[in-house]
C-alpha cells in the first residue's frame, strides 16, 4: 500500500511540473488517503504484534 501511495505521489509531482493542476491535486489526494490507512494497519499491526507477544 505504501508503494501505490508512493506512485501517486509521483504522478502528482509530475502532473504539477507539466501544468496539470486537477490530475496533480486529485493524485495528490489519493497519495494522502493511502498513506494514512498505511498508517493506521501498521499501528494495528504493531499494536497486535506486541499484544501477542505478552501473552505468551
Amino acid at each position: 500500500m505504501l508503494g501505490w501511495a508512493l506512485t501517486f505521489l509521483v504522478i502528482a509531482l509530475i502532473a504539477g511540473l507539466l501544468g496539470f493542476g486537477g490530475v496533480a491535486g486529485a493524485s495528490a489526494g489519493i497519495a494522502q488517503i493511502l498513506f494514512f490507512i498505511f498508517l493506521v494497519l501498521l499501528a494495528i499491526s504493531l499494536v497486535m504484534h506486541f499484544m501477542r507477544g505478552a501473552a505468551r
